[in-house]
């Protein structure tokens, strides 16, 4: 991708909660439910990706019997649930890890000057992307993850300093995920641009663009500058049986 700009809005969206589009509610069950579909293992009550790929799952609801579902599929591997009420795990399950995210949805992504050129990420890339995401931690990212859709980079050098891309696909919406820049590097637009050109690909292909951040990141009035509004509060909860 050349050096670019993306989609401009003058004023950030409101920090008020976006009804509709109930899907988003359980976003992680109708993408592997619809567009990623064919990376799903399990059945009509629990759904995860192959470990290697992302460690989430997603229960069709709370209950006991998609909990005994979503335990043939995790092992003992820990499964990362995006929940729209407060989690409550049978016993025997245990919470590794919980917090608070808000969901953004973006109708008209901003145009960002950037003085460094954007590219698109490819396999041989991985290895640094691997590397970045171990180092900023912006969330999990493994091996397989790149093949989830479109993921851009800028490199110093041939060190890749910052990343976004795609990562969750149901219809109609596609996921800004993977967003981080090398400690070194801050400062200068690159989370910015990055997340507006992977949100005006997305619309470009006629979807939505949305992402997750934690209710206590900052980035949160960033990504309202770059016309994102917050739709709605989710329930993190890592899981593990």
């Amino acid at each position: 991708m050349e050096e670019s700009q993306v989609l401009l809005r003058a004023e950030p969206l409101p920090r008020t909660s976006l009804t509709g589009n109930e899907a988003l509610d359980n976003p992680i069950w109708h993408a592997l439910s619809t567009e990623q579909q064919k990376l799903a293992a399990g059945n009509e009550l629990a759904k995860r990706f192959p470990i290697d790929i992302a460690p989430l799952g997603a229960l069709r609801e709370q209950s006991a019997e998609s909990y005994a579902a979503l335990e043939d599929l995790a092992s003992h591997d820990a499964v990362a649930l995006f929940l729209d009420v407060e989690p409550a795990v049978p016993e025997g399950w245990e919470i590794v890890h919980r917090g608070e995210m808000y969901q953004m949805v973006c109708e008209a992504p901003v145009r960002v000057g950037m003085g460094a050129p954007i590219r698109d990420l490819m396999q041989a890339d991985v290895p640094a992307m691997l590397a970045l995401t171990k180092l900023t931690e912006p969330g999990p990212f493994r091996e397989r993850t790149i093949g989830l859709g479109r993921y851009l980079g800028i490199f110093d050098g041939e060190l890749l300093v910052a990343m976004a891309g795609e990562r969750l696909h149901l219809t109609g919406f596609t996921e800004v995920s993977a967003v981080c820049t090398h400690p070194d590097h801050r400062g200068r637009g690159y989370g910015n641009a990055l997340v507006a050109a992977v949100a005006d690909g997305i619309q470009r292909r006629g979807e939505m663009p949305f992402l997750h951040v934690k209710t206590e990141n900052a980035a949160v009035r960033v990504y309202e500058r770059l016309g994102f509004g917050v739709r709605r509060q989710l329930h993190l909860a890592v899981v593990r049986r």
